[in-house]
């Protein structure tokens, strides 16, 4: 629907060309675009940079989530911390990690890592807490070492919930990567970059528009992937909650 008033408003003259291409001179533009050499640097160096930091933020979000979903009073001690960083835009933390990290690459990945912790930590937490206790306490009496409760137990009840939260924080992180580079600005690397670049070119609302249609496209392609694998991976999980895998 939107493309359709897209190439409607375009082709009944109402808005200036210049300004809004129609909907099909966009998306054939994208279409050129993805066969450039340099557009696709671009688009893997965002790639590089939302990738390393949701990866950083597993790491970093997984054992935290777990350590404060599984004791309340480690919970209860971090809740005010959390709930105080939770809220801050990665974004508005640009200026402040200008300060400290001058390379586009590293300060894309902390934003983004920033960013996508929280989705993972909330629902690391969620899910320790929904472990069920009758489990645990038959794998004690059997003689299970705290390691092997952590393994047999905690991690396959946890890894559903984890899974989810690393399909939420993709598309922020994606959203932050792209951000930071435009917010960044001046000499960079990436789709913002490109997007930024191009919007200071009087003829340059097509590449905006087909740049911004090639970053739609690429966050619906990976929330797709990680939606299947979540589907695929734990079929038990969504065939327990009644949903279709």
């Amino acid at each position: 629907m939107l493309l359709l008033m897209g190439e409607l408003v375009g082709r009944a003259g109402l808005v200036d060309r210049a300004y809004l291409p129609p909907s099909s001179t966009v998306l054939a533009h994208a279409g050129r675009l993805l066969t450039d050499g340099g557009f696709l640097r671009d688009v893997l160096f965002t790639l590089g940079g939302w990738s390393s930091g949701l990866v950083i933020a597993i790491v970093i979000a997984v054992p935290a989530g777990v350590l404060l979903g599984s004791l309340p009073v480690v919970d209860s001690a971090a809740r005010v911390l959390v709930e105080f960083l939770r809220p801050i835009p990665a974004v508005a933390l640009v200026p402040l990690v200008l300060l400290v990290v001058s390379d586009q690459g590293e300060m894309e990945r902390t934003l983004a890592a920033y960013a996508a912790t929280w989705p993972i930590l909330i629902n690391t937490i969620y899910g320790a807490g929904e472990v069920d206790p009758l489990a645990r306490d038959m794998a004690r009496s059997f003689g299970l070492s705290p390691a092997a409760i952590l393994l047999r137990v905690w991690l396959p009840s946890v890894a559903p919930f984890v899974a989810t939260g690393v399909r939420l924080a993709s598309s922020v992180a994606l959203i932050v990567t792209i951000s930071t580079e435009l917010i960044s600005g001046g000499g960079g690397n990436g789709l913002g970059q490109f997007i930024f670049d191009a919007s200071g070119i009087p003829a340059g609302a097509a590449d905006v528009f087909a740049a911004v249609a090639v970053t739609g496209g690429l966050g619906l392609v990976l929330d797709v992937l990680l939606r299947y694998i979540e589907r695929k991976a734990f079929r038990w999980h969504f065939e327990r909650l009644g949903v279709a895998g």
